[in-house]
């Protein structure tokens, strides 16, 4: 199955609604990358992707990926400098606990949701909307192969 397929178009609807819902209220940026396999560690990959999606280019560094490899089941979350250094350092495993409950019970997509606007909440806590904010990175899901 092509990554691209893995969520219905309904899914896919629902999740890029979470990333403008957890972006409203904030300046920071969420991205979701969804590929087949992840042939190195999941974490590495991320970090892979992160810099392609160019999301260390934002200007407070508060972009935050969801990655997820859907054949081999990996799945990271990655924060840059600028929210990592505000978050506690067990926030992002505490967001990728929830995620993994809905995963194991078959709700990828609600799953995700969740863990993106548990993202927003503390990307608009640390990093308030300001009148001036631009979207810097889209809000489309991005697929691998």
């Amino acid at each position: 199955m092509r990554p691209v397929d893995h969520f219905t178009k309904e899914q896919q609807k629902q999740i890029v609604e979470a990333i403008k819902q957890a972006e409203f209220n904030t300046s920071g940026e969420i991205r979701v990358h969804i590929e087949k396999v992840c042939k190195k560690d999941v974490l590495d990959r991320a970090s892979d992707v992160f810099a392609m999606l160019k999301m260390h280019k934002t200007e407070l560094r508060n972009g935050v990926l969801f990655y997820l490899s859907i054949e081999d089941r990996k799945f990271a979350i990655l924060g840059d400098a600028g929210i990592n250094s505000k978050v506690p350092s067990d926030f992002w495993e505490s967001v990728k606990e929830t995620v993994f409950e809905q995963f194991k019970q078959g709700n990828q997509t609600e799953g995700l949701v969740k863990g993106i606007l548990m993202a927003g909440e503390k990307l608009k806590a640390h990093f308030p909307y300001q009148k001036d904010d631009v979207n810097e990175l889209s809000d489309e899901i991005s697929f691998g192969k």
